[in-house]
C-alpha cells in the first residue's frame, strides 16, 4: 500500500502546533481546570448584543457567510474613518497571518521577528519554507530599531512586530513606530500586530494612513471584544495589498454567525468600555497577588500580566507546572530571558481568587524542588 507523497518541506516540519490547547491538557490530566488563565481569552465575555445577534442568525447556519463580509467591512470602515477597500476580514489574526505569508514568502525568503514573540507567525513562515531571523527583546520590549536593522542586513520581506506585545504585555507609543518606519528597508513590509490595542493606553495605535504601503495592521475581535471562539479578525492596509488577499484567502472561511456577532460587538462600544474597566481592575489585582508573593508584575498594556518569578526558566516552569497541578491554567514565554516569567490572563474575581489561593503553594513547590 502506497503512502501519501508529502513534499520535502512538509516532511521536514514537526507535527506540532504553536500552542497546546487547554482542552488537550484537560484530557491528559483527566480533569477540567478550575481557572482558565493562560490563553489570553477575554473571560468577561462578548457584548450581550453580540450574543443575541449570533443567536438570531443561528438558524441560518445552513448558509455560507457573506464571502466579502460586506456589512462588517462597511461598519469597520466607518469606525476607523477609512475606505472598505482598506480592510480584509479573516479567520482571526492567525488566519490572516497565514494568508499574508502565503502571498509574500516563498521557500528561502527571509523574515524578521523578535526571539520569543508570538510563535504562530513563525509557524506560518516555516510552513511556507521561509527563513526566520530573530533579534532579542530590549528591556522586555520588542525593539523596532533592531528589527529594522536586521531586516536590512538579511533582505527580509516581512518584519513582524506586535504592539502591544505578546507575551510580555509591553508597548510602544504608536507615534514612535511611525517614526521608526523611516528606517524600514525598501521593499520590506511591516506586519504590525495590534491584537491588544484596545486594551492599551491612548496613543498606542499607530497613527498611520490606511493607504501607507509600508505596513499592514492586524486587529481582532478575540481579545477586548471577547469573541476568540468565533475566529474573526481583520487587517488594515493599502488597497492593492488588501485586494491581493482575494487570491489566496478562504472566501467562505468567516461564518455568518461570526460576522453577525462582530458587527454587533463593534456597535456596542459601551460594553467594550465596561470590559476594559474590568481588565484594568484585573491587572491591578494580579499585580497585588504577585506583590504579596514576592513576585514582580511587569507593566501591561494588554488583557494579561507577565509576572517575573525572580529566577530562571527552570524555576518559572516549576511554578507553572505546580499551578497546573492545582487546576490553574497559565502559560509562560518560551525564550530567554522572558521565560523567567509566567503569564496570567485577566479574569473575573472567582478565577483570580483561585489563582491567589494556588500561587503560594506553587511557589513553595518550585522552591523545594531540587
Amino acid at each position: 500500500m502506497s503512502n501519501p507523497r508529502y513534499t520535502p518541506l512538509a516532511q521536514s516540519l514537526p507535527a506540532t502546533v504553536p500552542f497546546v490547547g487547554p482542552e488537550t491538557q484537560e484530557r491528559a490530566r483527566g480533569v477540567a481546570f478550575a481557572a482558565r488563565l493562560g490563553a489570553n481569552e477575554n473571560i468577561f465575555g462578548p457584548s450581550p448584543k453580540a450574543i443575541a445577534a449570533m443567536q438570531a442568525v443561528a438558524g441560518d447556519a445552513w448558509m455560507y457567510g457573506d464571502a466579502e463580509s460586506h456589512d462588517l467591512r462597511q461598519a469597520l470602515a466607518a469606525h476607523h474613518g477609512i475606505s472598505a477597500q482598506n480592510i480584509v476580514v479573516g479567520e482571526g489574526i492567525d488566519g490572516l497571518l497565514g494568508y499574508l505569508v502565503r502571498l509574500l514568502i516563498a521557500p528561502g525568503d527571509c523574515v524578521v521577528t523578535s526571539l520569543g514573540a508570538y510563535p504562530t507567525f513563525n509557524y506560518h513562515v516555516s510552513g511556507f519554507g521561509g527563513v526566520i531571523h530573530t533579534v532579542p527583546y530590549v528591556g522586555d520590549h520588542e525593539d523596532p530599531a533592531s528589527l529594522f536593522a536586521k531586516a536590512a542586513e538579511v533582505g527580509a520581506k516581512i518584519v513582524y512586530l506586535a504592539n502591544p506585545d505578546n507575551p510580555m504585555g509591553s508597548c510602544h507609543p504608536g507615534a514612535d513606530i511611525v517614526a521608526a518606519l523611516d528606517h524600514l528597508p525598501e521593499g520590506c513590509l511591516l506586519l504590525l500586530d495590534e491584537a491588544y490595542v484596545e486594551c492599551a493606553p491612548e496613543g498606542t495605535a499607530a497613527p498611520v494612513q490606511a493607504d501607507d504601503p509600508r505596513l499592514i495592521r492586524m486587529r481582532t475581535f478575540s481579545k477586548a471584544y471577547g469573541m476568540a471562539g468565533a475566529r474573526i479578525g481583520y487587517a488594515l492596509a493599502a488597497p492593492d495589498l488588501i485586494l491581493a488577499f482575494n487570491k489566496v484567502r478562504n472566501h467562505f472561511g468567516v461564518t455568518r454567525i461570526a460576522q453577525a456577532g462582530a458587527l454587533a460587538a463593534l456597535q456596542d462600544q459601551a460594553w467594550l468600555d465596561h470590559v476594559l474597566a474590568q481588565i484594568t481592575g484585573a491587572r491591578a489585582r494580579i499585580s497585588d497577588i504577585a506583590r504579596a508573593n514576592g513576585l514582580t508584575a511587569l507593566p501591561s498594556a494588554t488583557n494579561f500580566v507577565a509576572l517575573d518569578c525572580g529566577s530562571d526558566s527552570t524555576f518559572a516552569k516549576r511554578v507553572l507546572d505546580a499551578l497546573i497541578e492545582q487546576g490553574i491554567f497559565v502559560r509562560m514565554p518560551f525564550a530567554a530571558p522572558q521565560n523567567r516569567c509566567i503569564r496570567i490572563s485577566c479574569g473575573p474575581q472567582r478565577d483570580l481568587d483561585a489563582f491567589a489561593a494556588a500561587l503560594p503553594a506553587a511557589l513553595a513547590t518550585a522552591r523545594s524542588t531540587p
